[in-house]
């Protein structure tokens, strides 16, 4: 063992001899035994076998299906279910609401008749969302009945199902009170006669026209302006039952998003709130579509009178008048177009029940022929706060509201104070906020433009 020691360290004590008086020569060697190793490997590698010339197997497998006759047994044994839904309608009785759905069951049709809470589905206001279902035989298994909720105070966040459910040969009614859900959802059109009319046929609850009227007031005046041919998608949020839209009230929720193009020019609107500020829309470069004043005193309405020289219906000359006229119901709500101080209110000559409102930089709103008054002198309001109800009183030849804007005492034409008044802005810190909620909206409206005609909800 020791002699196996010494001649190893011989051997190494030679080695490094030989490294340290031959270095290059040493260096070249291993080198080309390195490219002695690589050619014997590249004169290896062509030696295996090429794949093409590997040997291939086809394996054919026949697939034998069932026989026509016992799919259709099959699914003759399968038991069928049938779901319909629809709305009642104010002429509507038993008998007519279970033909529409292509019932046919007298026990049913007994049952609805006489049971008193089954009975509620006629009962009170028309447009109940109805949905059944039915066997092969077309006799009634399952009823829904989903309305507003019976109680007034849980109107705008509940509703009440009426289920009716078949137990052999009897039938089970009861009514239950569900909290309603949140969908947000797309939709996009094109305006052919009218904006109300171009929401209709997307689909789009008239709340969210209405709101669009708002957001873009400033921008467009929808009683001159709007063109045949213009586009407009919107991201909004809609109030579910059970998954479904509610067809009732105000069915839909605030609108997030929306994009108007009028005659070729683009708007955007964008819903934004930070922190415990009050919420508002801005466009997509964070400037605010809310301004020191409204576009107009009622949320939407149209112009019977503009601010320019007429033909006095009372007084039977040509004058200036100082004011626009909107057209609309007797009670419709109007509102104060701005912040505030009620000056007056009460009755004036020709202008009948009147409120005047005094607002900051020396500027004042008028609104006459009022069928109703509710503010007092010296309250303060707030923008689009709802201060009376059209009327005729007064000069009025028909219900409308009268509506005056003055500068320094003069009046000056409203629709063009609106569009000149001041806009809010973001803080910086909010601008950086808004930026990130902006970028989600704007690919957002791009996916409603696919929705052209039609409402669609949002998918996560």
């Amino acid at each position: 063992m020791e002699n196996i020691d010494r001649a190893v360290a011989s051997f190494g004590s030679r080695t490094r001899q030989l490294v340290h008086q031959h270095p290059r020569t040493l260096a070249t060697a291993v080198v080309v035994g390195l490219m002695g190793f690589g050619v014997t490997a590249f004169g290896i590698a062509p030696m295996a076998p090429d794949a093409s010339d590997l040997p291939r197997r086809l394996v054919t497998e026949i697939v034998t299906a069932d026989d026509t006759s016992s799919q259709l047994e099959a699914l003759a044994n399968h038991p069928l279910q049938l779901f319909r839904s629809d709305l009642t309608r104010s002429a509507d009785t038993v008998d007519t609401v279970l033909r529409r759905m292509n019932v046919t069951d007298a026990g049913a049709a007994a049952f609805l008749r006489t049971d008193k809470t089954a009975r509620k589905l006629l009962e009170g206001r028309v447009g109940k969302m109805v949905q059944v279902r039915t066997g092969e035989t077309g006799l009634l298994e399952e009823l829904v009945a989903r309305y507003p909720a019976e109680n007034p105070d849980q109107a705008g966040t509940h509703f009440s199902r009426l289920r009716i459910t078949r137990f052999e040969d009897k039938f089970i009614a009861m009514v239950e009170t569900a909290p309603l859900a949140s969908q947000v959802r797309l939709g996009s059109g094109t305006i052919r006669s009218s904006l109300f009319a171009a929401t209709d046929e997307a689909r789009i609850p008239d709340p969210v026209a209405t709101q669009l009227a708002e957001m873009f007031g400033t921008d467009i005046d929808f009683h001159r302006e709007l063109r045949k041919g213009d586009t407009f998608s919107v991201v909004y949020e809609a109030l579910t039952a059970d998954g479904e839209p509610v067809t009732w009230n105000q069915s839909s929720g605030r609108v997030l998003a929306a994009e108007f193009v009028n005659n070729g020019k683009s708007h955007e609107a964008v819903w934004f709130q930070d922190g415990t500020q009050k919420g508002g829309y801005y466009g997509f470069d964070g400037q605010s579509k809310r301004r020191s004043f409204l576009s107009s005193p009622m949320e939407f309405s149209r112009v019977t009178s503009g601010f320019a020289m007429r033909f006095h219906p009372v007084l039977q000359k040509w004058r200036a008048h100082k004011g626009v006229d909107y057209g609309a119901p007797t009670g419709t709500p109007v509102r104060t177009v701005g912040d505030g101080v009620v000056e007056f209110a009460g009755w004036q000559n020709g202008y009948g029940n009147v409120i005047q409102i005094k607002h900051a930089n020396n500027r004042a709103t008028l609104y006459g022929h009022l069928s109703r008054i509710n503010v007092r002198n010296g309250q303060r309001v707030d923008q689009g706060m709802v201060i009376g109800n059209v009327g005729s009183t007064g000069w009025a030849t028909g219900p409308h509201l009268h509506f005056e804007v003055k500068i320094n005492g003069e009046q000056q034409n409203p629709l063009l104070v609106a569009k000149a008044s001041e806009a809010v802005t973001l803080s910086p810190a909010a601008q950086a906020k808004f930026a990130v909620v902006a970028k989600e909206f704007r690919q957002q409206l791009e996916a409603a433009e696919a929705t052209e005609g039609r409402a669609v909800a949002l998918v996560d």
